[in-house]
C-alpha cells in the first residue's frame, strides 16, 4: 500500500561535515595567498541588512537589496535558493453548497469546496435576481417568478474584461483585467497619436476590483474602484470580506523607479507602491522572481483601507478554510548540482510544493507558516484543513508511455506546516486525477490505464493509511460527496490500447456513484456514460459548473456531445482512438437516487441549431451553456447570450432572456 512517514521526515539533509570541509579549504587557501602576497578574490556579495522582528517574517532593508535578489535569481533561475541573502538562523514565523435558504425561497448557490467559504464565479443569484457576466458586462436580471423574467440593468466594464463576481446582499464585486496606459490614452486617441505609434504606449497590466451598489436594480451605482498591478489568481469570500491573491513579476529591476507592485485607489488617482520595500516579507528559498500579494476588501464598507500582505513568491493553487488561507506553489529544480563529490550524493530533479499559510480574521491577513511537501499538486481539492491539521495529496514525477517513474503521496502537516505523517509511493507510474478530503476520510483517484479509487483513514494524523482500493476502467476528474457513505465521480470512460500498449484511450464522459459504506471495500454502485471520444464538459475542469442537490435528487452538468456511428468506432488498427462528431451542446439533467442511479430527465440547449465550431475546443461559442442553478421548482441555465428557464421536473420551457 505504500510506506508510512512520520515526524522524523526532514525535507533537506543537514550537511555539517561538508560545511567544515569548506571552512578548512577557505582558511587553507587564505593562508597560501598571504604567504605568496597575492590578493584573495571573494566573489560572494555582502549579505544585505535584513530587518527581523521576533515572531515575524524578516523583511528587506531597502529597495536596492530587492534588486540584488532579482539579479541573482535571473543568473540561475532554476537552482537559486536565496539562502546567502539571510543571515544564519534568521527567524521565520512559524453543505451545503446548494439549496441554501434566502428570503424564504430555496435556491442553489455556487458549488464550493468548503461550506461558508464562497468562491467567485461568472454567475450569482440571491433567489430573485441573477447576476451574470456577458462579454464586458454584468447583466442583472429578475428571474423569479419566471413570468416576470426580464433584464433590469447592465453594468458595463470600461477598458477591461470582467472575469468573476461575488454577491453580498445588494453589493456586487467584480474582478477583471485591464491594461492601464501611462498618460491620457483617450487624449492620445483624439489627437491621432495612437495610430502614428509603431509600438503601443507604455502601460501596466492590472487586476481591477469594482464594487457596485445594486439596491436600485435598474440603476446600479459604482461605489469603489481599485487597480492592482499583477495577475488575478483566485479569491475567497468569508462573511463580508473578500480575500484575493495576485501574482506580479518584475522585469525592470535595472531601471530607476518603483521595484514593488503598484496600485491605485480609484481611476483618477495615481499609481503608488502597494507597500514600502522594507515591508516586503522574505521567505527562503525564493520561489520566483516576483511577488505574491494577498489582499482583503470588505464588500459593505466602501471606504475602509485594504489589508495586504506582500511576499516574494507565487501562487498556483489556493485552499481556504473559515480561518486560514493556504497558497501552494510547485518548484521544479532540474539543474545539475555542484560539489557532489564533496557533499555526497544530492538528489537531482527536485520537485516540491511550497505552501504558505495565512490567518484570516475579519479582513486582517497574517502570514503564520510555511511548509514543503515533495511533488506537485493537481488543484485546490488536493488540499484540506481539518482539526488544525493540513492534508495535501501530491504526485512526484511524470507519467509517460514508456517507463513512468511517477508515484503519489498523501501527507499530513501540523499547524506549523511540518510533516507529521504520510503515505508515499502509491500507484507507481500513474498520477492523481482527483482528490477529496471529508473529515477523517480521504479519497484519491489515480490513472494511467485503469482507475484505482483509494480510500484513506486520516483519523490519526501521524499514521494515515490506505484502507481500500477499487480498480475499474476510466477515471474521475472531480469527486463530490453524495452523503457520508457515497461519492459521485465525474470523469472519462477509457479503453486500453491494443497490442500491449501501456496506456488507455479516453472515451466519453463517465459519471459514477461509489459506495464507501464498507470503507475497506469500495464499489461502483451506478454509472452512466455520455457520448464518445471527444465528449467534454466545463465541469471536468471547473467544479462550479457542477450542480447537485441531494434533497431534490438533482444533477446537472453542461455537455458538449460527440458521437461516432457504431460501424466507425474502431480505426483500421482496431484502436479506440477515433474522435466523434460534435452533435449537441447544452445541459444534461438527471434524477439521481441510490436505488435507480442516473435517470436522464432531458437535455436543454440554447442553440437553435447546433453548429460545430472550428478547432478542438468549443469554449468560444456564446450560446454554450456554462452554468445552471435552481430557484424553487425552476431550473435556470446560463450562457454568454441567454438565460433559459425550465420547470425542474418535466423540463418544460417556462421562459428565457436574451442578453
Amino acid at each position: 500500500m505504500g510506506k508510512i512517514t512520520n515526524t522524523s521526515r526532514k525535507p533537506y539533509k543537514l550537511l555539517i561535515p561538508a560545511t567544515i570541509v569548506v571552512a578548512v579549504l577557505v582558511i587553507s587557501f587564505s593562508i597560501v595567498a598571504v604567504l605568496f602576497s597575492q590578493p584573495v578574490v571573494a566573489p560572494v556579495p555582502p549579505e544585505p541588512a535584513i530587518r527581523t522582528q521576533e515572531g515575524k517574517l524578516p523583511t528587506f532593508n531597502s529597495c536596492s537589496e530587492i534588486k540584488q535578489v532579482f539579479k541573482e535569481i535571473e543568473t540561475d533561475t532554476q537552482s537559486y535558493r536565496g539562502d546567502s541573502l539571510l543571515a544564519p538562523g534568521a527567524p521565520v514565523a512559524l453543505e451545503k453548497s446548494t439549496g441554501v435558504e434566502g428570503g424564504g425561497r430555496e435556491y442553489s448557490a455556487t458549488n464550493v469546496q468548503v461550506v461558508g467559504v464562497d468562491e467567485a464565479d461568472i454567475v450569482k443569484t440571491d433567489g430573485t435576481y441573477v447576476y451574470s457576466i456577458s462579454g464586458n458586462e454584468i447583466v442583472i436580471s429578475q428571474v423569479y417568478p419566471p413570468g416576470d423574467a426580464m433584464i433590469l440593468s447592465r453594468i458595463k466594464v470600461e477598458n477591461g474584461t470582467p472575469q468573476e463576481i461575488f454577491l453580498h446582499k445588494d453589493n456586487v464585486l467584480i474582478f477583471g483585467g485591464r491594461t492601464v496606459y501611462d498618460g491620457d490614452i483617450e487624449l492620445m486617441k483624439e489627437k491621432g497619436v495612437m495610430e502614428e505609434m509603431i509600438y503601443p504606449p507604455p502601460g501596466r497590466s492590472t487586476t481591477f476590483v469594482e464594487i457596485w451598489d445594486t439596491k436600485e436594480k435598474t440603476s446600479p451605482v459604482q461605489k469603489r474602484s481599485l487597480d492592482f498591478e499583477g495577475t488575478y489568481s483566485t479569491s475567497r469570500k468569508i462573511d463580508n470580506y473578500v480575500y484575493f491573491v495576485l501574482n506580479s513579476y518584475q522585469y525592470n529591476y535595472d531601471e530607476d523607479g518603483p521595484i514593488v507592485p503598484m496600485y491605485r485607489t480609484d481611476k483618477s488617482s495615481e499609481f503608488l507602491p502597494i507597500c514600502d520595500c522594507d515591508e516586503v516579507k522574505i521567505i527562503r528559498p525564493f520561489e520566483s522572481y516576483g511577488y505574491l500579494t494577498v489582499v482583503s476588501v470588505p464588500m459593505d464598507n466602501y471606504y475602509k483601507s485594504v489589508e495586504k500582505e506582500v511576499l516574494f513568491g507565487a501562487s498556483q493553487n489556493v485552499y481556504a478554510s473559515m480561518e486560514n488561507l493556504y497558497i501552494a506553489n510547485t518548484k521544479y529544480d532540474y539543474q545539475p548540482r555542484i560539489f557532489d563529490e564533496m557533499f555526497g550524493p544530492v538528489e537531482e530533479n527536485v520537485e516540491e510544493t511550497t505552501v504558505y499559510k495565512f490567518c484570516l480574521d475579519k479582513g486582517k491577513i497574517d502570514f503564520t507558516a510555511r511548509g514543503v511537501a515533495p511533488g506537485h499538486i493537481l488543484n485546490q481539492f488536493s488540499m484540506d484543513e481539518y482539526k488544525s491539521y493540513f492534508r495535501i495529496a501530491t504526485t512526484v514525477g511524470q507519467v509517460s508511455r514508456q517507463e513512468g517513474k511517477s508515484a503519489n503521496n498523501v501527507y499530513v502537516l501540523d499547524k506549523n506546516l511540518k510533516i507529521v505523517g504520510g503515505v508515499e509511493g502509491l500507484a507507481v507510474g500513474e498520477k492523481i486525477y482527483s482528490a477529496r478530503f471529508m473529515g477523517d476520510k480521504g479519497y484519491l483517484v489515480t490513472f494511467k490505464k485503469i482507475d484505482p479509487f483509494f480510500t484513506f483513514d486520516l483519523s490519526d494524523p501521524e499514521n494515515p493509511k490506505v484502507v481500500g482500493k477499487l480498480k475499474i476502467p476510466g477515471y474521475s476528474d472531480y469527486l463530490h460527496p453524495y452523503d457520508e457513505d457515497h461519492i459521485i465521480g465525474l470523469g472519462k470512460e477509457t479503453e486500453e490500447a491494443l497490442g500491449g500498449g501501456d496506456f488507455a484511450w479516453y472515451q466519453g464522459i463517465k459519471i459514477a456513484i461509489f459506495d464507501v459504506s464498507d470503507f475497506a471495500n469500495p464499489k461502483q454502485l451506478h454509472k452512466v456514460e455520455i457520448g464518445d471520444r471527444g465528449t467534454d464538459s466545463y465541469a471536468l475542469q471547473d467544479h462550479k459548473a457542477f450542480l447537485f442537490d441531494k434533497s431534490k435528487n438533482l444533477l446537472v452538468i453542461p455537455v458538449l456531445l460527440t458521437e461516432i456511428p457504431e460501424e466507425k468506432k474502431r480505426s483500421e488498427s482496431g484502436e479506440a482512438n477515433i474522435y466523434g462528431t460534435k452533435t449537441f451542446q447544452g445541459a444534461y439533467v438527471y434524477r439521481l437516487t441510490l436505488d435507480k442511479g442516473f435517470e436522464l430527465l432531458g437535455r436543454i440547449t440554447h442553440a437553435e441549431e447546433f453548429k460545430e465550431t472550428e478547432g478542438y475546443y468549443y469554449y468560444s461559442d456564446p450560446y454554450n451553456v456554462k452554468r445552471s442553478l435552481y430557484i424553487e421548482d425552476y431550473l435556470y441555465t446560463i450562457s454568454d447570450k441567454m438565460l433559459g428557464i425550465n420547470h425542474l421536473f418535466d423540463l418544460e420551457e417556462s421562459g428565457k432572456i436574451s442578453f
